[in-house]
């Protein structure tokens, strides 16, 4: 399994770089924006660790830039604690964060779950809404929508399943975090809420009077139809 990890802090890379090779990982090192695009164009690593802030190309616009080809799953980090910069990476399409400065163990826990969730074999059968409008597909993790394939990122597609599988469950934010992140994550309530704006944005006719993703005030979310 190739890693890509992107951070302008030589000790960091190193030690990340040593965690993951000890769990039998093949790991590859950027410094800056622009090598971390030739690395992922030259290696099609299966995970990229990236970090917001690089001396040339921003972590965000690296970002944006894989999200324009592909859905290799993304984990940010950042120094900062402020919360605008987490909300815009996921808005993006990351499928998770972490704040330096983090205990390397917890990371590699973070990576082995997001691979977990990008792991296409599974057994479920399809789930089938609306005469057959919205068609979710856990084997391949795919979402086909009026027959067409909707691009979505891995924690977006977990969060629709985990909705969509219970339909008349009201999942808590807390609960959906906990739920695809699969381990106790002192994260952002509010990461819940930008995930389910990019799900509403690609799937709603009209996201602001959503009819799949319902919001439950004072409680969180529920899917809008029955299996």
């Amino acid at each position: 399994m190739k890693i890509l990890i992107v951070d302008d802090e030589v000790k960091i890379l190193d030690i990340i770089e040593a965690y993951l090779i000890a769990n039998n990982y093949v790991v590859y090192k950027a410094q800056t924006g622009n090598e971390a695009l030739e690395k992922i164009e030259k290696y099609n690593p299966q995970l990229i660790v990236l970090d917001i802030m690089l001396p040339d190309v921003d972590g965000i616009n690296i970002l944006k830039k894989v999200r324009e080809s592909n859905n290799t799953p993304i984990i940010m980090l950042t120094a900062k604690s402020d919360e605008d910069d987490i909300l815009t990476g996921l808005h993006l399409g990351a499928d998770d964060y972490m704040v330096k400065p983090f205990r390397p163990k917890e990371l590699v826990a973070r990576i082995e779950t997001v691979l977990r969730r990008a792991d296409p074999h599974s057994t479920e059968s399809k789930l089938i809404f609306n005469n057959r409008e919205l068609i979710i597909v856990p084997e391949s993790k795919e979402v086909f929508f009026n027959n067409k394939l909707i691009s979505m990122t891995y924690t977006e597609f977990d969060i629709l399943f985990t909705l969509a599988n219970t339909p008349n469950k009201i999942f808590s934010r807390s609960e959906l975090i906990e739920k695809i992140k699969g381990f106790d994550f002192e994260g952002l309530d509010r990461s819940i809420d930008s995930h389910i704006k990019n799900i509403r944005r690609k799937l709603e006719c009209d996201p602001k009077n959503p009819k799949y993703i319902l919001t439950i005030h004072g409680t969180g979310y529920r899917f809008g139809y029955k299996k």
